[in-house]
């Protein structure tokens, strides 16, 4: 018997992120708890944007499916390992953000139950992960300046710049004089057409550590075209949503560096598959985040310790988004590192009484 409950939290962001589609400035991302008969939980979070720009999912879509079509499912399953689970949690098509929530949860569920870190249930190898920032599109070159100024001094040891057309070469030619010995690299959200490609061209001779999802999602022809005219690597996000996708991507040589993101994948489940064949192709790997609450960084710093990852993750410490987070303690990074838990579970603990504060709607399922 399992109780399984749905809450919709919103959180202020501390500063407004803007990319090449929208602009936000507070988040609503939906907790999910796995309540088993003797007391155990799981914790898992559905991090999905708010509006249709970055994938068709929202938080009111999330919201409905995971209700009516998750919740009852995963309450009448019998599972032993996540995988099971997210095997029966396969027969919803799509819905990859809403599925990544209940993943989450039952790997937190499992590592707990079996005493051991997240971290290790996954198969990690290593006790931090190296953190990476991503900064949103600002009103003026100065403010992004700055922006890259105080996380810089912060420690972070990579740069993820957001671009779009009209706010592209120059934005990030000026980063990069002005921090020649920072790893940079830019992130375009899908927003360009083939035709661009002299942009891609110009950016190319930044030294950057990699142009991020040019075109497109499904536009992959187009990235391999790109990928054989540039020697910076192309990192493909958006167009990998199922493990197959990024093996299309692989044969096609459509990208160098793969992004994994848990929500954008479905959970931890097939991030590790990802991880993993990844790996067997030698193209390195990054854990990718949405602004994730305390809940979904704790999973993203644990899948960051499988040994592919070899180019620092959007783990940064809570602070950057949140003045408050959903755990007791927020995740810290120190000198451009963020520590994996060694204590059983998701290694965070939820603070359950600011979660109720932050709370706009609940549901329970059993």
């Amino acid at each position: 018997m399992m109780r399984i409950s749905l809450r919709r939290v919103r959180l202020p962001l501390v500063h407004e992120f803007r990319t090449s589609s929208h602009a936000k400035r507070f988040l609503e991302h939906i907790l999910v708890t796995f309540e088993t008969a003797d007391g155990a939980e799981g914790w898992g979070e559905i991090a999905s944007p708010s509006g249709p720009f970055y994938a068709a999912e929202t938080v009111d879509s999330c919201w409905a499916v995971s209700r009516d079509f998750l919740a009852p499912l995963v309450a009448r399953t019998q599972w032993d390992h996540p995988a099971e689970l997210a095997a029966a949690m396969s027969r919803v098509r799509g819905n990859h953000f809403a599925r990544a929530g209940f993943d989450v949860a039952a790997w937190s569920l499992f590592a707990g139950r079996s005493g051991v870190p997240l971290s290790q249930a996954l198969g990690g190898t290593r006790s931090r992960a190296e953190a990476g920032v991503s900064l949103g599109i600002e009103s003026t070159v100065d403010e992004l300046l700055t922006q890259v100024s105080a996380r810089v001094a912060e420690g972070y040891r990579r740069i993820k710049l957001k671009i779009a057309p009209e706010w592209d070469v120059l934005p990030v030619r000026e980063v990069r004089s002005a921090f020649p010995d920072v790893l940079v690299h830019v992130d375009a959200n899908g927003a360009y057409e083939i035709t661009d490609t002299p942009v891609f061209e110009e950016l190319d001779a930044l030294g950057l550590l990699m142009i991020e999802q040019p075109f497109a999602p499904r536009d992959l022809l187009a990235h391999v075209s790109l990928q054989r005219r540039i020697s910076t690597p192309i990192c493909l996000d958006e167009s990998v949503e199922e493990v197959a996708d990024l093996g299309t991507a692989l044969t096609l040589g459509a990208c160098r560096i793969l992004n994994i993101k848990v929500s954008r994948m479905g959970g931890l489940t097939p991030a590790v598959r990802a991880h993993d064949l990844a790996r067997s192709a030698d193209v390195p790997v990054w854990c990718g985040g949405m602004h994730e609450f305390g809940i979904g960084r704790a999973a993203n710093v644990a899948l960051s310790s499988l040994p592919g990852f070899t180019l620092p993750s959007d783990v940064s410490g809570s602070d950057k988004y949140y003045a408050r987070d959903v755990t007791t303690h927020p995740i810290v990074c120190t000198d451009g590192y963020v520590d994996v838990p060694s204590s059983p579970g998701l290694g965070w603990e939820p603070d359950l009484a600011f979660i109720e504060s932050q709370t706009v709607d609940r549901v329970t399922v059993t």
